[in-house]
């Protein structure tokens, strides 16, 4: 009636009395948080409060809407039941199908396999027991079947294990997907030896892939809850699922340490085909990381090399300092690298044969163990070496780094000769690379960008100042010309000597300077402290130029040079040695030669007029700054500007500021050779005119008796002696001819225009006589040209023409130039009318008719 009465007050629009009772689903029992109690408290505390809220505070207890709740519960797990209950029917028809189908299939195989060795039984009988009448025929037929047979056999044997093995693979899949265990593989496994262990490696791989295949949920490829299987009665729930791969990932866990032990054991009794076999099969869990890893680390090198890392270079303080002075020969590498580099070449070697022995992936294994030995054991004490080295001085550090890259490189390539694994012949193009990677990856971080090749501009800056800090100090106290052209002509070059001197100074002064550094730069320098720079006493030898000063500059650059060229890249070199070659066009080049033959053409051109006998002690510096010169192109055009022919702007940048720093050392030369033939010149000139008028005049023959020459032609001669001399030292072979000649035909003009001056008698026609010939045999010590030469004899006519009576002059009237000399001389081989009309008309008895008419013939 309730019931009715509810449905009315429903169906008429009204509220019903009771409301509809609860509704649950099969996931709601499914939560692993499900608890019965909870579950009907629930139920309680829903029929109470509608009950409560429908009626007044203090209503009297009603057990009908609990009744109506409870009953509403009992039918829909009356429901649930009756579905779980068709599920498991179906479910339980279905493994019967599958049990029976499975039944049929093992009857039907079973049945075949006894066929097949029905077959094979007969048919051994077959062969073994033939005829006599076949024997004769199916001899050689019975031998091919038997073959054939055989074959057979083995195949069918193959299958049967893969049959095997696939039904143990599935027993083994079961188990740990129905009841997460392993307990197959852990027997195989306890069983222990090498070949157990690596079938349950195999199959344990092989559950691994099966695993991800069948159970995505435990590979996070699908959403889903592990139970533990449990319901709330107690009862085996029979969808239970494990996490197979977690379970499979710690037996691969710890059968891979088991392996990686039974490696070692191998390794230590040298089992290479067991040690092969665990590798190969490491190999499938991890790429064979961990034996790899296993291998190298605990190699007897790198535990002994470990111990020894810390340990200091070994090299003595002498050899140090040795290494620190540019005047000597590099010592080589240091003792300790080179050891351990000795050491490196044969454990290579001999790891290298059991690397192919103990793995199928040798290359791989021999890669990461060159890495290990280079990138750890190498690399470590090069850079102890090296930090040591930049302790003692900046060249100590750029030779420590040759020695080292050089003596490391010769290791690469006798490790690719050798060729390691492929022995005897050259190692593979894989190990190669890697040898290459491992040599770069060691001096990049020294080489790298403009980094090197900045330190060895520095190193050589450091010497060249040091060697011309002496020097700088003497050019810089001399006495300048206060203004002129000579003072403007020099600036540059007094710029470019200040800042050298200075940084020189400034360089001893800094904190960064070891002390083994700052005593070899003050070594260089020749100077015992730096004090003050006005109290360094310097001599006037060390401000002249020095071809053994040039040399050593020059030898510490070669070796630069060759630094560079082996250290740097190929592709930078041109513009490397384009850095050195301006480096020695600045210090060698202006700061040291020219600065020299700047300050000679400073004496030289203010001596061009002076009252006193010019001093010409500078024109030794001459040959000394040309052999430089001379030195310097040699070396640039066979060496520095070859290594840049592969960049062609370069080079041709290169060539042109060669050209240009030779030219202007060249230039300043000629200069200076220019003006002292002025200076000489002016000078004789000048000791001509001091010439007495009466010296070719004179009374008697007592003169002539009493001197040979007039002391003026003494005292030209004994200067142009002095000269001689000096010029010698100055220049040599075709630039002393072409000197001497020049300034003999300035000496030549002046004695012809001197002779002019004066009368002469017959007496004083053999002091002339006398001075001519003084003076030629003066002019023809120096190495003339054959046309000087005879113009320089040409002096000796003079002489005659003051002596010969006026029939002998009408004789050498005919043989007179066309040409008349102007006055000058120049470089003619006979006397001009004028020159001889000059001469003729100095004569004391140019006025007698026999003269007269030789002159009247002209």
């Amino acid at each position: 009636m309730l019931d009715a009465m509810a449905m009315e007050r429903t169906s008429s629009g009204s509220r019903a009395l009771f409301p509809k009772g609860p509704s649950f689903t099969i996931e709601d029992f499914s939560n692993k948080d499900f608890i019965v109690r909870d579950f009907v408290d629930d139920l309680a505390e829903s029929a109470v409060s509608l009950n409560r809220r429908s009626g007044p505070a203090l209503q009297a207890f009603d057990p009908k809407p609990l009744i109506r709740t409870f009953e509403n519960a009992l039918q829909g797990l009356g429901s649930l039941s009756e579905e779980l209950q068709a599920k498991e029917s179906d479910l339980l028809s279905q493994a019967r199908r599958a049990e029976t189908q499975h039944d049929q299939t093992v009857d039907t195989l079973g049945r075949k396999l006894d066929q097949s060795i029905d077959q094979f039984e007969a048919l051994d009988l077959t062969l073994n027991n033939p005829s006599e009448t076949e024997r004769g025929n199916r001899g050689e037929a019975g031998g091919n079947i038997a073959v054939q047979i055989g074959e057979k056999l083995e195949e069918l044997d193959r299958k049967r294990r893969r049959a095997l093995d696939a039904n143990f693979l599935i027993q083994c899949w079961l188990q740990v997907s129905e009841t997460g265990e392993l307990t197959l593989l852990q027997d195989i496994q306890r069983q222990g030896g090498s070949e157990n262990k690596v079938r349950c490696a195999v199959i344990a791989h092989q559950l691994m892939r099966i695993s991800q295949r069948l159970d995505p949920i435990s590979w996070g490829q699908q959403n889903g809850l592990y139970r533990n299987g449990i319901t709330n009665n107690g009862n085996t729930n029979d969808e239970r699922r494990y996490n197979t791969r977690e379970i499979l990932e710690k037996f691969c866990e710890t059968l891979e340490q088991d392996l990686l032990k039974q490696f070692n054991g191998s390794y230590r009794k040298q089992n290479f085909d067991d040690m092969k076999e665990c590798a190969k099969v490491l190999y499938d869990f991890n790429g064979g990381a961990s034996v790899i890893a296993v291998f190298v680390n605990q190699h007897q090198f790198f535990i002994d090399r470990d111990q020894l890392i810390t340990d200091e270079v070994t090299m003595d303080g002498e050899t140090w300092d040795q290494l620190a002075d540019p005047d000597s020969e590099p010592p080589g590498v240091e003792p300790s690298l080179q050891s351990l580099i000795d050491e490196v070449k044969i454990v290579m070697q001999e790891e290298s044969f059991i690397i192919k022995r103990a793995f199928p992936y040798y290359e791989t294994v021999l890669i990461k163990f060159i890495q290990r030995v280079f990138q750890q054991s190498v690399q470590q004490r090069l850079e102890l070496v090296l930090e040591k080295a930049n302790t003692i001085s900046s060249l100590a550090f750029l030779r420590s780094l040759h020695s080292s890259r050089s003596y490391i490189g010769a290791l690469i390539d006798d490790l690719k000769t050798h060729g390691l694994t492929e022995h005897p012949e050259p190692c593979s193009p894989q190990i190669s690379q890697t040898l290459d990677l491992q040599m770069e990856e060691l001096f990049v971080p020294y080489i790298v960008g403009n980094g090197y090749i900045e330190r060895e501009k520095r190193s050589l800056e450091e010497l060249f100042n040091s060697l011309l800090f002496k020097y700088n100090i003497y050019h810089s106290r001399r006495k300048k010309a206060p203004t002129g052209f000579m003072a403007s002509l020099a600036l540059q070059t007094n710029q470019l000597m200040a800042t050298a001197k200075d940084a020189y100074l400034e360089r001893l002064e800094s904190s960064d300077l070891t002390p083994t550094q700052k005593a070899m730069m003050l070594r260089v320098a020749g100077v015992q402290e730096t004090g003050n720079k006005n109290e360094i006493e310097v001599s006037e030898s060390e401000g002249v130029l020095s071809t053994a000063t040039a040399k050593r500059m020059l030898t510490w650059l070669a070796e630069s040079v060759r630094r560079t060229l082996e250290l740097g890249s190929q592709h930078e070199t041109p513009k490397d040695v384009a850095i050195l070659l301006n480096l020695l066009l600045t210090n060698m080049g202006q700061v040291y030669v020219e600065t020299a033959l700047e300050a000679a053409l400073e004496r030289a051109t203010s001596q061009e007029n002076v009252k006193m006998e010019p001093d010409l002690s500078y024109l030794p510096s001459v040959r000394p700054a040309v052999t430089i010169g001379s030195m310097m192109n040699r070396f640039i055009t066979t060496v520095l500007i070859r290594l840049a022919e592969s960049n062609t702007t370069v080079r041709r940048s290169m060539e042109a500021q060669a050209k240009m720093g030779i030219e202007s050392i060249e230039r300043k030369a000629g200069s200076i050779m220019k003006s002292s033939v002025d200076v000489i010149v002016n000078w004789v000139a000048k000791s001509l005119a001091m010439q007495k008028k009466l010296d070719f005049l004179p009374k008697d023959e007592l003169s002539i008796i009493e001197s040979l020459q007039t002391q003026t032609c003494t005292s030209i001669c004994l200067f142009l002696s002095r000269c001689t001399r000096l010029i010698s030292q100055a220049v040599d072979g075709t630039n002393l001819e072409v000197f001497s000649s020049e300034l003999a035909i300035e000496i030549q003009r002046l004695l012809f225009e001197h002779f002019k001056k004066f009368k002469v008698n017959a007496t004083g026609g053999l002091m002339v006589t006398k001075d001519v010939t003084k003076y030629v045999a003066t002019l023809k010590e120096w190495p003339l040209s054959k046309e000087v030469e005879a113009a320089v004899e040409l002096l000796t006519e003079i002489g005659y023409l003051f002596i010969i009576g006026p029939e002998a002059l009408r004789e050498r009237s005919r043989n007179l130039a066309s040409a008349s000399g102007g006055g000058a001389g120049g470089a003619q081989k006979k006397l001009g009318k004028a020159d001889f009309k000059a001469f003729i008309q100095s004569r004391d008895d140019a006025r007698t008719a026999g003269v007269q008419s030789v002159l009247s013939s002209l």
